[in-house]
């Protein structure tokens, strides 16, 4: 009898015990937990330690059990993202890419461009009405002589890029990146800038042979483009940066390019 009373009586005292004040964990404050989920869809490669470290430093005082239960879940090991490839290697990429041209004899030509991501910076370009690996090739080593070559140079997977190419490319100590089939996206920049010389300079002209187009198309970079044309990706800078001039310089003079297709415009003193 009287032990039937002290286990009932051991019940009712842990029940009683369990029972009184808030049930379960402490609960975490919602803006931490966002913050956690924040830092974890940021940072894919941080593990709970690393958050957990980085929470320590800011005073928020939490278990790094607690830290990995409010992670952001994924399927996969993570990896860099095109984007975040093209944004750590920007000084050391390259892209090329063709693009055709028609004569008014209804031939083509097809120009090739050499861009440097960095400055958006048309570094190279040539036409040729029968474009083969080792010419393209060759346009490469004339773009980059001596010490001067990038580390990565993305393409498409164009059979251009061949055998040829690749040994001359590889000679010169540079990586060939090739896109995935049908994703020009993944060469933006070079697509970009072939959009540029249509719409400002290529489809306003009818072009007659190929010496007329490498002499218009000179023009157009090393007057215009790499010089004086402004970029939203460069904070309204050309890819050769240019000197912002005050008033006190002078007044503001047109000069007419391409037969007034652009103008430039620079403060000259009186």
């Amino acid at each position: 009898m009287v032990i039937r009373w002290h286990r009932k009586g051991f019940k009712l005292f842990w029940q009683w015990i369990s029972t009184h004040g808030r049930p379960g964990r402490n609960r975490i404050d919602p803006e931490i937990r966002k913050l956690i989920r924040d830092m974890s869809h940021a940072n894919p490669l941080w593990s709970a330690p690393r958050i957990h470290g980085e929470l320590m430093k800011l005073w928020i005082e939490v278990s790094e059990a607690t830290v990995s239960r409010y992670m952001v879940k994924r399927r996969k090991p993570p990896s860099q993202i095109w984007r975040t490839f093209l944004d750590n290697h920007v000084k050391d990429l390259v892209s090329i890419d063709f693009l055709v041209v028609p004569t008014v004899k209804f031939k083509l030509l097809y120009v090739l461009v050499v861009l440097s991501h960095e400055r958006r910076k048309i570094v190279h370009f040539n036409v040729t009405d029968s474009p083969t690996a080792a010419w393209t090739g060759q346009q490469i080593i004339e773009a980059f002589p001596f010490d001067t070559a990038p580390k990565y140079l993305i393409g498409d997977n164009d059979m251009i890029y061949g055998f040829d190419f690749k040994e001359k490319i590889k000679a010169c100590g540079i990586t060939l990146i090739r896109t995935a089939y049908r994703s020009t996206w993944q060469n933006a920049y070079c697509e970009r800038v072939i959009g540029t010389l249509r719409r400002d300079c290529l489809d306003h002209i009818l072009v007659f042979n190929r010496r007329q187009l490498m002499r218009v198309q000179r023009e157009y970079v090393d007057t215009y483009y790499n010089t004086e044309r402004t970029h939203l990706s460069l904070d309204k800078d050309a890819p050769e940066p240019r000197e912002v001039q005050n008033p006190e310089t002078g007044r503001i003079v047109e000069v007419p390019i391409q037969g007034g297709l652009h103008h430039r415009y620079f403060r000259k003193a009186a």
